[in-house]
């Protein structure tokens, strides 16, 4: 009888010992089939380091599956390393970047992102204006009005607040007149020279300055017709008495709207040292409404709308 019970138990034994092999087999397998198909093993392949692969796993699988796709680049993940870095740029930041190699990369993100790699106003490239995003419609160099679009809900602004016959958005206007008694009540005087232009106003006003100085310094310093944001009657250009566009940023005014106009939604629309992302000389002046809560991410991120959209808005 011992022999036999010592016979079953071993018999036992051996059974459980095949069963746990082929259990760990099992998993095994699984693992090693798991692993197979994982981000890890796939971006070993492409070429990618594991240094590399752990900065590409905090990436959306969206943007990693959009990755295998290409070959693998020493460069890519300098650009991948970027805060701003767009998958479906990629190609477009290597090739910026073999004809700027002295330029950081996260300045050539940014120019390729808002398409300041391209031509202003190319043809192939351009587009019309989301006016469903209303005032956080883009409206610059690469993207158009069409010659009748006209905002809704323009008033005629005060002379309180204005110099001379000036339109804009209400929403626009209610945000101003209130920005406007806060800046009162600190000793300073906000007036309003220029606001909504249609098609037709900004057309003859570019013409006039292709005229008088060519169609390069006009580029430079207003939109073409279809291309202003004054179109879209979420923009104004701001002074103050006795100050003109050219000193207004040595103003105290300027200095209060620098600290607190976001906090009524506006945002400086063509800063200093960005002429090269937003196409457009440094205006002091000119500020377009996007609401507080964009306004204040603008400022605290010390990036332009365009970069703001191409990111944020306009990222897929």
């Amino acid at each position: 009888m011992n022999t036999k019970r010592k016979l079953n138990y071993k018999l036992i034994f051996m059974i459980l010992i095949i069963i746990i092999i082929v259990i760990a087999g099992i998993i095994g397998v699984r693992k090693y089939i798991n692993y197979r198909n994982s981000y890890e093993y796939k971006l070993k392949n492409v070429g990618y380091t594991e240094t590399e692969i752990l900065d590409i796993l905090k990436l959306e699988n969206s943007t990693i599956d959009e990755l295998l796709k290409k070959k693998y680049n020493r460069l890519n993940i300098k650009f991948i390393r970027q805060k701003y870095f767009l998958t479906k740029n990629l190609e477009n930041y290597i090739q910026y970047y073999n004809d700027h190699k002295d330029d950081k990369i996260s300045h050539i993100v940014s120019m390729v992102n808002v398409s300041a790699d391209n031509d202003y106003y190319d043809e192939d490239i351009v587009k019309k204006a989301d006016i469903s995003k209303n005032e956080l419609m883009l409206v610059n160099k690469f993207h158009y009005l069409d010659n009748t679009y006209a905002p809704n809900d323009i008033v005629k602004v005060s002379n309180q607040f204005a110099y001379g016959d000036n339109e804009i958005k209400q929403v626009v206007y209610e945000k101003f007149r209130s920005m406007y008694h806060d800046a009162k009540k600190k000793g300073l005087s906000l007036i309003i020279t220029s606001s909504y232009r249609d098609y037709n106003f900004q057309k003859k006003l570019w013409d006039g300055y292709a005229a008088q100085k060519g169609e390069e310094w006009a580029d430079s310093v207003s939109a073409r017709a279809g291309y202003s944001e004054h179109q879209t009657g979420y923009t104004l250009d701001i002074v103050t008495y006795n100050a003109t566009m050219s000193n207004f940023e040595n103003t105290d005014e300027f200095k209060w709207l620098q600290d607190n106009a976001h906090k009524y939604g506006f945002i400086l629309r063509y800063p200093k040292d960005k002429e090269d992302i937003t196409g457009y000389s440094y205006e002091s002046w000119h500020y377009r409404y996007v609401g507080e809560e964009t306004a204040k991410k603008i400022k605290d991120l010390g990036i332009t709308f365009d970069e703001y959209y191409a990111y944020y808005i306009e990222k897929n």
